[in-house]
């Protein structure tokens, strides 16, 4: 591998698009769905950067400090048993937190979301890519004049491919993009994380963006802007229909169980106490289901508001649903997740996750 330079003059081509264009790439696969998926359930994060392996990382290694010389190959994989065959362990990647990963004869994009289309990510990722390259070939002519020997063509390929390495690998992360350390990591090296889709649509708007569409007749700045405004729509009609839904199944399903539910206790602690009972438990119950039904009722009226809020904008109503409805949105969710708790089963209305997983 290391003596295929054509090889090598795509890679770190494309090592050098994703470093100058990351926020372009994020900004590709947001959509109100994915904010949810990044960064977990083995998602890679928001941040973009790209995992090679120790072969290639190695080959860089190499060609930072000059000419490569030679190939690494993988070690032996342990499979814990002598009777089995020693396989050479892959040196591509295993560690599903990369966004961006090099793996065997391809590089994975791993950051759409499932019920996204490829094709914009596609659009973006080739567009980011052709500069790329056509920034490394008009480099490498420059350096090797007109007619070069294949001698002075290599030599100034690696000339090149060194410059590049040395600016941009900062992007090459072999670690596990989870961990805290890379967050802090990531922001030691410049690298944009754009942890909600509105402020990363944003990044389509800049001259930067829109001039690298333009260069290669993609879109024009008319195009690109209409397709932000759509972006934004999008982000905002899915918020809007979600908080509609949630604010629906509260209040039909859950706070009628926990009224109800409530009506029980309060009957029960009238009973109980009315017999001489102690019943400080019975009311510590009662207590924190009222408790409980206020802040249900908070996070609806809440959730209410940000729906019915004012006509604006697309840019200015994705941040709006960002800002105020989602966060309502998740102490509704909070409320109902505790109170599902505390409610008897034949009082509650939805399927637990005991009756999905389980029993029904």
């Amino acid at each position: 591998t290391h003596t295929n330079m054509q090889f090598l003059v795509f890679l770190v081509s494309v090592i050098r698009a994703i470093d100058l264009h990351a926020d372009l790439l994020r900004a590709s696969i947001g959509s109100a769905a994915n904010d949810h998926r990044l960064g977990a359930n083995e998602a890679p994060p928001a941040i973009m950067s790209i995992f090679l392996g120790d072969m290639l990382s190695d080959i860089l290694d190499q060609l930072e400090r000059g000419r490569p010389s030679s190939t690494k190959k993988g070690k032996p994989l342990d499979l814990g048993a002598r009777a089995l065959p020693q396989l050479p362990r892959h040196t591509s990647d295993r560690n599903r937190t990369s966004p961006f990963a090099f793996t065997g004869n391809k590089f994975e994009f791993r950051a759409v979301g499932s019920s996204a289309t490829v094709a914009w990510p596609n659009t973006v990722l080739n567009t980011m890519v052709a500069e790329s390259l056509d920034f490394v070939a008009t480099a490498i002519e420059k350096l090797a004049g007109k007619n070069p020997t294949e001698k002075k063509l290599e030599e100034s390929v690696r000339a090149v491919l060194k410059d590049v390495i040395k600016e941009h690998r900062r992007v090459v992360f072999d670690g596990d993009n989870y961990s805290d350390a890379w967050h802090k990591e990531a922001e030691t090296r410049g690298l944009p994380n754009f942890p909600t889709t509105p402020a990363s649509i944003a990044c389509f708007k800049s001259k930067t963006a829109q001039s690298l569409f333009k260069k290669y007749n993609v879109l024009t700045p008319t195009e690109m802007r209409a397709r932000v405004e759509v972006l934004y729509e999008q982000y905002g009609a899915v918020l809007g229909i979600e908080g509609r839904c949630l604010l629906r199944m509260l209040q039909q399903l859950v706070l009628p169980a926990a009224l109800r539910y409530q009506t029980e206790l309060a009957e029960t602690l009238g009973t109980t106490k009315a017999a001489g009972i102690d019943c400080a438990n019975s009311r510590s119950l009662l207590e924190q289901v009222v408790g409980l039904v206020t802040e249900l009722r908070t996070a609806m009226a809440d959730i209410n508001s940000a729906l019915n809020s004012k006509s604006m904008h697309a840019d200015k109503l994705a941040m709006h649903m960002l800002n105020e409805l989602i966060p309502a949105m998740n102490r509704g969710r909070d409320a109902s997740g505790a109170l599902e708790t505390l409610i008897p089963q034949d009082l509650w209305p939805l399927p637990t996750y005991e009756d999905m997983m389980f029993v029904r």
